[in-house]
């Protein structure tokens, strides 16, 4: 594995992020965003019409719960990464694993599996890791055991998506955790995804698997914080050196 901080590289940019086609999330719109608007404006009339240490610290305590909530629904426009074999970034958070397993699921082959723990503070818009076509889109149910678990790559709730790249089939998880009770993938099948383009989320803390080829050079580390669209995750030797070696 290679630190990419201690080996510098040079990657090229896009400037046009926009999410997929089909996604339809919006914060005027999410329930969770209108319930904590709804409870933050009655505590606040509450405050105004009867003012006193429960009233104010009912508000304070609202107003708190409502900026965190916003906070979080974040989805910032980003210069995403974008070059040929380079698989970046599917979401923010920490590294948490990085292990070869035998993937049974979906891809039916040897795999190396990188996990990325968000925490309630990261950005939980979920990206494409490599560009590619969408071949499968599906929901397992399951538990809500703490996201960071070893086994809660088997266990959790998920959403899994392959994508059909041209460096292999790519398997992501969107794995809900203890507090995270919803993932949203807004993929279908056939959809063409560009490296970093957005395309699902999860709500609240929980974690991303990342299931690439065993060929794929591993850029990042256990202890790692990354970033969607913008971390260089792994990278595949590009086709003509490896034809012309």
């Amino acid at each position: 594995m290679r630190n990419p901080a201690a080996s510098p590289i040079l990657y090229s940019v896009k400037k046009n992020d926009k999410p997929i086609e089909t996604w339809t999330f919006r914060k005027s719109q999410d329930r969770t965003i209108l319930g904590t608007t709804l409870l933050m404006v009655l505590s606040l009339i509450a405050a105004i019409l009867k003012p006193g240490v429960v009233t104010l610290a009912l508000l304070a305590i609202l107003l708190g719960i409502w900026l965190l909530v916003l906070y979080f629904f974040r989805d910032p426009d980003r210069q995403v990464l974008d070059e040929p074999g380079l698989v970046v970034g599917p979401g923010d958070g920490k590294v948490v694993a990085i292990e070869p397993i035998h993937e049974d699921g979906y891809l039916k082959a040897d795999t190396v599996r990188i996990s990325i723990f968000l925490s309630i503070l990261d950005v939980h818009v979920q990206r494409a890791p490599i560009a590619g076509e969408v071949t499968s889109v599906e929901h397992r149910p399951g538990t809500f055991l703490q996201a960071f678990k070893p086994e809660a790559s088997k266990l959790n709730d998920r959403i899994s998506m392959v994508i059909e790249s041209e460096r292999g089939r790519i398997l992501v998880d969107q794995i809900a955790g203890i507090l995270a009770r919803r993932c949203i993938n807004f993929a279908r099948l056939g959809d063409r995804l560009l490296t970093g383009q957005r395309y699902g989320l999860i709500k609240f803390g929980s974690r991303v698997d990342l299931y690439l080829p065993p060929e794929a050079e591993i850029l990042v580390q256990i202890g790692d914080q990354v970033h969607g669209g913008l971390t260089p995750i792994a990278r595949f030797a590009d086709h003509e050196n490896s034809d012309a070696n």
